[in-house]
């Protein structure tokens, strides 16, 4: 997984090809921290579900059905995702620390998947009822599902520096470990052996793929007519990336011997969601 997020030209594609390194730049710029407005998201997100409905064609319907296919590209996409040290994460969030670090980490993390979503329900509504939908939905579907997993993922491997919880390796086997806590929904304790070197054992993989297929089946909501999908999709990622945040968040602070901070007035009490 890449360190800071490279700086890009707001106004540069990434790297024509249509292979998998574009798939990966695409879907790492999607999840990079730049301030991005709602236009470039949706010809980002256009353009990786143009370069996915390419590659869909080759797998087939029975391929994308089983989840291997998106698990393989998140997989694949892993190492372009932009994640940031804790130095990094104090300075793009106003020096805080602590719980309201990750606070503000989930909540940038929940308005980034908010947008893909919408962004996918506006996409969608343009093109609704006209015959080419039939044939472009499930490359955007497939599309927002890996941003929004990508999203999540980083969202993850970034609490784990919030919480001081380093999870040691190259690129590759850091991004397959971040994948894999995604698909577990769970944080790492990289004192468990098990934690690392299944990473992407076989069990890992399946949950991968179970994973994959839920979340494409969550942005199916995006489909609606008008925008009354793109209202859907925002709110399911908003709701989904925050239950996902809370259960991360708990397993690192009993990693780190923290305990859960005290609820504010008013606020509802802190339960801890169920394996």
């Amino acid at each position: 997984m890449t360190g800071d997020l490279e700086k890009r030209d707001e106004g540069v594609e990434p790297a024509q090809g249509g292979g998998s390194t574009e798939i990966g730049e695409l879907i790492g710029r999607l999840t990079g921290d730049e301030d991005m407005d709602r236009e470039t998201r949706g010809r980002l997100l256009g353009r990786l579900a143009r370069l996915l409905g390419r590659r869909a064609r080759r797998v087939g319907a029975a391929g994308i059905g089983r989840g291997r296919w998106l698990a393989d590209l998140l997989v694949e996409a892993a190492p372009h995702i932009p994640i940031r040290d804790l130095e990094t994460l104090r300075r793009h969030h106003h020096d805080l620390s602590g719980e309201a670090l990750a606070d503000s980490v989930v909540r940038v993390a929940g308005n980034a998947t908010t947008a893909v979503g919408a962004a996918g329900g506006a996409l969608a509504a343009v093109e609704f009822a006209a015959p080419p939908l039939l044939l472009t939905a499930p490359a955007q579907l497939a599309a927002e599902t890996l941003v929004v997993a990508a999203i999540e993922t980083k969202m993850i491997a970034e609490l784990h520096e919030v919480y001081g919880v380093r999870v040691e390796g190259s690129g590759s086997a850091r991004g397959a470990a971040f994948v894999t806590a995604w698909a577990r929904q769970r944080g790492i304790n990289p004192l468990k052996n098990e934690s690392l070197t299944n990473a992407l054992g076989s069990a890992a993989k399946a949950a991968l793929r179970k994973r994959m297929l839920r979340t494409f089946g969550r942005s199916m909501s995006t489909l609606g007519p008008f925008l009354t999908g793109a209202a859907a999709g925002a709110a399911l990622n908003r709701a989904a990336t925050k239950n996902l945040a809370a259960r991360v968040r708990d397993d690192l602070r009993g990693t780190v011997g923290t305990p859960p901070p005290a609820p504010l007035p008013g606020d509802r009490p802190y339960i801890k969601p169920a394996d």
